[in-house]
């Protein structure tokens, strides 16, 4: 979900933050729906739009995380140093 992240930031952020830890369970949750309609051998319009809905959701949520880990290692005394993913949009 969030490669390339120092994990011991994470788990501080997770400790530290509401917001965060809320947006990973909502992930989690939208991951866990989002595989429900990939099992599917066909989909109804509806499940199709369903499905984008919850892709936008996520990433959405995804791209807070990684602003609240911004965030939080500007602010950090150790400073933006383990801080490196990228999402896809940045790479094209």
């Amino acid at each position: 979900m969030l490669d390339g992240i120092d994990t011991a930031i994470i788990e501080q952020v997770k400790r530290d933050n509401a917001e965060f830890r809320r947006l990973i369970e909502a992930h989690q949750q939208y991951e866990n729906e989002l595989e429900a309609y990939n099992d599917l051998r066909f989909m109804t319009s509806a499940q199709e739009i369903a499905r984008k809905r919850l892709q936008k959701l996520k990433l959405q949520g995804k791209d807070r995380m990684l602003a609240i880990l911004r965030q939080y290692q500007t602010s950090s005394p150790a400073g933006p140093s383990t801080l490196q993913a990228t999402s896809p949009a940045e790479t094209q």
